[in-house]
């Protein structure tokens, strides 16, 4: 038995596990090169890299390096694969669609993120955070308080901002309390995944879902009752133990600099722009982002004539002091300070992910997988374990690999996969960039183990939000 054969069903369950998925849309019937070496050396190189990405937090390395080395290399293979059949431009023109398909992604994304970004430097998350910390709430409405804003917010402020400022005010109300903190941050992990799911601007899945025009944007609203219940589910659960403690009320003042509201009403008009051009004008949705981003540069600019010839210096951009930590940069508002800070790591990550999964499409690897998945189990099944997936692997890649060989499902399956994708990385801390992003900023109080002791009540709201989905839409399945 050669060393091919053997090494072939190790690529084929590495990539079960990995990328679950239909048949490539782009790339109809691209050559079967699963038993090649080839094939089977960038299966290699995909695992391995995605370990790294697993272990992004043990190794203290940005999980976009290793997927950026290896989309290089997986290509490097492709055009290798294609050459030697003699076949010396498909693999250029598969690269170059993927190449597309990222470059509209990014610019939506990075328009957003800097919008996001922009609120937070006037001081709108800060605000938000000292109302409700200066209310003097019981515990037990803080833990609900936060996870209805969580569910709420999500949908617009994208769900890692969103858990990032309602794990402030809970970490801010009850620092001295680790259990509650443990039990609110899981509550908030799961409400701003939930509230992401129905909502093409509450994750980077729906984000894709909707920009390949799958689904159009208000038909990811069929979707707000089973997200609802896959949060509620756990959520009162849990309440059983969370203490009805009152904790002393913090007089906390934040002041919103000005523009702050002036670009929430910007945000909410560029989000309408690019549904517009989207929906009327059947242009990509990124255009209307980079718009409505034109546009707050130009306030951006007035910003910064105004608090120039004012004297102001309240602008406080985030600069790094000498000693690594962040630091207020007494100077007026920059725009391209907020660019800066969107999160370029998941952008590139993103770009390594994309091209990676579209190389071993062009491999034949995805057929192969999708065949297993979505002939052989059915669609229902494929797509309730794509959500089971996207808590041990991150989400982006697995939504990708089934938009790229993009399978005949009816409307209604497709609901179900988006919502089975966003809400299935609450299942572990680790699924989510929300539960990652917590047990940074809760570290040692929210970790990995404490929001495994509840994932059997995560996995309760899993089934029930994929109950009630059958039972409101399924008409449409």
């Amino acid at each position: 038995m050669g060393a091919t054969s053997v090494l072939r069903p190790l690529a084929v369950a590495c990539l079960f596990l990995l990328l679950p998925g239909v048949a490539f849309a782009e790339q109809a019937h691209p050559l079967d090169f699963t038993d090649t070496s080839y094939g089977i050396a960038a299966v290699i190189v995909f695992v391995i890299a995605y370990a790294f990405v697993v272990a992004e937090e043990r190794l203290d390395m940005r999980k976009s390096k290793p997927v950026m080395v290896a989309a290089g290399i997986i290509w490097i293979l492709v055009a290798l694969a294609y050459a030697q059949a003699g076949d010396v431009t498909t693999a250029k023109e598969h690269v170059r669609e993927n190449i597309l398909e990222y470059g509209e992604l990014m610019l939506f994304l990075l328009a957003a993120m800097t919008y996001i970004s922009t609120m937070e430097e006037r001081g709108l998350f800060d605000a938000l955070r000292a109302w409700l910390v200066s209310r003097g709430l019981s515990l037990y409405t803080v833990y609900w308080v936060t996870g209805l804003l969580a569910f709420l917010i999500s949908p617009l402020a994208d769900n890692l901002t969103t858990a990032l400022v309602m794990a402030a005010v809970v970490t801010a109300v009850a620092s001295d309390k680790p259990r509650f903190v443990t039990l609110a941050c899981i509550n908030i992990v799961v409400a701003a995944n939930a509230g992401g799911a129905f909502s093409p601007f509450g994750d980077i899945t729906t984000l894709m879902v909707w920009q390949r025009g799958v689904i159009e944007f208000t038909g990811f609203f069929a979707l707000v009752l089973p997200a609802l219940v896959n949060w509620l589910v756990p959520g009162l659960i849990m309440s059983f133990v969370v203490p009805r403690e009152q904790p002393a009320p913090l007089a906390e003042a934040v002041h919103v600099k000005k523009g702050g509201f002036v670009i929430i009403g910007l945000f909410l008009l560029t989000i309408a722009t690019a549904v517009s051009f989207h929906n009327f004008l059947h242009l990509p949705p990124m255009l209307g982002m980079m718009t409505g981003l034109g546009v707050l540069k130009i306030f951006g600019y007035y910003l910064k004539l105004y608090e120039q010839s004012n004297g102001s210096l309240e602008s406080g951009n985030v600069e790094l002091s000498m000693e690594g930590r962040e630091t207020r940069a007494r100077r007026p508002f920059d725009i391209y300070a907020q660019l800066q800070r969107a999160e370029w790591d998941t952008l590139m990550f993103f770009y390594g992910v994309i091209l990676s999964v579209g190389g071993l499409g062009s491999l034949g690897y995805l057929a192969m997988v999708s065949e297993f998945m979505y002939l052989d189990l059915g669609p229902t099944a494929a797509n309730v374990l794509v959500g089971v997936l996207s808590a041990v692997v991150d989400n982006i890649p697995v939504m990708f690999a089934v938009l790229a060989m993009s399978p005949e499902m009816s409307h209604g399956q497709w609901l179900l996969v988006t919502l089975t994708a966003g809400v299935g990385g609450s299942l572990l801390s680790v699924g989510s960039a929300a539960g990652v992003a917590l047990m940074g900023q809760a570290r040692g109080t929210y970790t990995f183990f404490s929001h495994l002791r509840w994932s059997w009540a995560i996995a309760l709201g899993y089934v029930a939000s994929i109950v009630v989905h059958f039972a409101v839409n399924g008409a449409s399945i």
